[in-house]
């Protein structure tokens, strides 16, 4: 078993929903975050106005899985990047489970 960790932008939740049915990993969960590219625009968001949005709209995957279905998403989401004209890919993170109920 292991923590699947998927980030992208927000305009990419339709294409990582799609990505996840590929992978045949149905059960995940999703959190709203906001994405920062350098520490400058973390510093200018803590603004007198704090109505103003500083990040951008991004997302959290994240799912306890086995290792196939990993190694299946990790070979979509590289193919989904090299097609990319932004430069915002998809990121993807796993961290290894020692112990779980």
């Amino acid at each position: 078993m292991k923590l699947l960790i998927v980030t992208s932008v927000a305009e990419f939740q339709k294409e990582i929903l799609n990505i996840f049915k590929k992978a045949k990993i149905e059960a995940f969960s999703r959190s709203e975050i906001d994405g920062y590219k350098s520490s400058n625009s973390v510093i200018a968001t803590m603004s007198w106005f704090p109505g103003e949005k500083g990040g951008n709209e991004s997302l959290m995957f994240f799912s306890f899985t086995e290792k196939e279905q990993i190694d299946l998403l990790f070979g979509l989401v590289l193919e989904f990047n090299k097609n990319l004209e932004t430069n915002n890919p998809i990121r993807v993170a796993v961290v290894n489970i020692e112990n779980y109920i």
